[in-house]
Order: C-alpha cells, then sequence, then structure tokens
C-alpha cells in the first residue's frame, strides 16, 4: 500500500472511532468520509462495507480485551474483587462506543453476525476468567461465560442508552457478582 493510501486509511480508522464514539455504530459514513477529509470513494474503496470498517476498528479494541483479560488473571486479591473488576472491566470495553453495548450484546452467540469473531474473543476471555474462579471453587455450578456476557452486556446497555457514566453500574456488576459466586 502507498504511503498516502496507508495514511488515508489509518485517517478513517481513527475518524470512524471518533465519530461511532459520539454518534452510535450507524452513523452516516459520509460523515465519516467529511471529517477524515477524503471522499466517499476513497472510504468505500479501503472499507467497502460498514462491518469491514468495524472491523478495522475493532482489532484495536481486541487488543485491549486481550491485555485486560492478562490485567485480570494476575489479580492477586479476592475472588469477589476479581469478578467484580472483571465485570466492571468487560462492561468498559463493550461501552467504548455509543451503541456499542446493544450491538456487542446482541451479537454475543451469534454465529452469523457480522462482529461475531470480535465477540468470541469476548466470550473467550470471559472463559478463562471463569475458568479460573471455577478452578477455585469460588463459582457456582453451571455459570455459563456467555450467559455472564450477555447479563453484564445488559447492563452496560442500560447505562449507555440512558447516558449515565459507567461507573453508576457498579452496584448492579456486585449483585451479578454475588450471585455467580458460592
Amino acid at each position: 500500500m502507498r504511503a498516502d493510501a496507508k495514511r488515508n486509511r489509518d485517517r478513517i480508522v481513527d475518524v470512524a472511532r471518533e465519530v461511532f464514539r459520539e454518534k452510535g455504530y450507524d452513523a452516516p459514513l459520509d460523515e465519516v468520509a467529511r471529517r477524515a477529509g477524503v471522499g466517499a470513494g476513497t472510504l468505500y474503496r479501503h472499507f467497502p462495507t460498514r462491518d469491514a470498517l468495524l472491523d478495522a476498528i475493532m482489532q484495536s479494541w481486541v487488543d485491549r480485551v486481550n491485555e485486560a483479560t492478562e490485567k485480570t488473571l494476575a489479580f492477586e486479591g479476592s475472588d469477589r474483587d476479581l469478578l467484580v473488576g472483571w465485570l466492571e472491566t468487560y462492561a468498559g470495553l463493550i461501552s467504548l462506543h455509543k451503541g456499542g453495548p446493544a450491538k456487542i450484546t446482541s451479537a454475543m452467540g451469534d454465529p452469523d453476525s457480522p462482529i461475531i469473531g470480535k465477540c468470541q474473543v469476548l466470550a473467550q476471555a470471559s472463559q478463562r476468567v471463569m475458568d479460573r474462579l471455577d478452578a477455585a471453587g469460588a463459582l457456582r455450578p453451571g455459570v455459563d461465560a456467555v450467559g455472564v456476557c450477555k447479563l453484564v452486556g445488559g447492563v452496560a446497555t442500560v447505562a449507555d442508552n440512558a447516558d449515565q457514566p459507567l461507573s453508576t453500574v457498579r452496584p448492579l456488576l456486585e449483585v451479578v457478582a454475588d450471585g455467580l459466586l458460592r
């Protein structure tokens, strides 16, 4: 890829991240192109579909998920603190963009979703945390990582739809954690 084409691509991704954070994943792509200072043709040449653009944006997010998972697994406090911390981290990861919690939560477990790969990254990260807690004998029997993802996603969606700061959901996440632990 030529240097100018790569700059345009990177600029489109950065601007799309900003626009989606402000207006949600369904924001007009024409606005992304306009703010990035490129024509619609340039945007569509790099990203033929909205999903292709979302995928590019989400790659750095996948890296964040992996880093957050490793940090959680390295935590040395109580099982409850580890779980509450993970639930908060998870809610934060899916709430980076307006509309993100609903979009990601509704795609969780849907094999036909265009973002299923990213959902699987989240589900696998949550599974690793649940496995650690299960190995410690801390989890109730039958806890399902995807179910936990959907539950926390629902809580995050409420805050997102109400334009409330994510910090307002901590008490609810503590109740969820208490229900998951023995």
